[in-house]
């Protein structure tokens, strides 16, 4: 997609208003905000428990300016998935049904929903916008969380023991038509998989890492650049799968250190240099594995 394509879906016309309720530097705040400018009016949302479920705001005076299903924190896809079929009903196949859901709602209790709805193969778009805990209810660990992360449930004496959950991987192996990463802070790359979401039938799922300023402990006005530089350091590849087969990266990745990323970081300040750098390690590791899917 031309740069110029591009800003033009960045100029259409808001379908998220100010006055919403986020706090400073939300990630998930302004990954809604393009991922509506691409869809435009024709979309339905269903929106399980998560910060969104406040962000959005109470009706009439809602942030969001199309129709929203609040759901049930297990049920997102669940209920996208009635809502597209009550549409074919009506003959309507130009609406987008849109599940917009943290991931808690997506790694952890909506996953039977979306592991459903991916088997049967229908016709929804599922977004994730990953802040990588439980941040609505007080910041507690999800399987989302990566390795050595302070939470609420995790404190400084006994950080996130596990890695993060592969959530890819997991969509991959239910051969959906579409898989991709993003992040807000390279719009040009999001709106682009927005688009190509949006015309294809099927199940897509969107995972978008939304930094959190509260829950990662940082300033406000870093959320981009952290993005930035998970994406740099390849903590967060930038890739699409097609058909559960088809692995490409749509961005280069330097390879910077993690370092920088995790020190930016209060939710990782207890860890060493000898932690940090087992980070680093479990990163390359995981690099060369995605190499490997993508050559394949």
């Amino acid at each position: 997609m031309s740069q110029i394509m591009i800003k033009d879906a960045l100029q259409q016309r808001e379908l998220m208003t100010s006055g919403h309720l986020a706090c400073p530097g939300c990630g998930g705040a302004l990954a809604m905000r393009m991922v509506l400018k691409e869809l435009g009016e024709r979309t339905i949302v269903t929106m399980p428990a998560c910060c969104w479920s406040v962000i959005a705001g109470p009706y009439p005076t809602a942030s969001v300016q199309v129709p929203v299903y609040h759901t049930a924190f297990e049920t997102g896809a669940a209920v996208a998935s009635g809502i597209r079929a009550a549409l074919d009903m009506r003959g309507d196949t130009d609406t987008t049904v849109m599940v917009w859901a943290g991931d808690g709602g997506t790694f952890d209790i909506g996953l039977q929903a979306l592991s459903g709805a991916a088997e049967r193969n229908e016709n929804i778009l599922y977004v994730c916008y990953d802040n990588e805990a439980y941040m609505n209810t007080g910041i507690q660990r999800s399987s989302a969380t990566p390795w050595g992360a302070w939470t609420t449930t995790t404190p400084v004496a006994q950080p996130q023991a596990n890695p993060k959950k592969d959530i890819m991987a997991i969509m991959a192996a239910h051969r959906i038509p579409y898989a991709a990463t993003a992040t807000p802070a390279y719009p040009t790359d999001l709106v682009a998989k927005v688009r190509r979401a949006k015309s294809v039938r099927g199940t897509r799922f969107l995972h978008i890492l939304a930094p959190c300023p509260p829950g990662w402990k940082y300033a406000d006005e870093r959320s981009m650049e952290l993005a930035r530089l998970a994406v740099r350091a390849r903590i967060f590849p930038m890739l699409e799968v097609e058909d559960g087969q088809h692995w490409r990266f749509t961005m280069d990745h330097p390879g910077d250190p993690v370092e920088p990323y995790v020190r930016a970081q209060g939710r990782f300040r207890h860890l060493d240099d000898a932690q940090i750098a087992l980070v680093q390690e479990r990163v390359d590791a995981r690099w060369t594995e995605l190499l490997g899917r993508v050559m394949n």
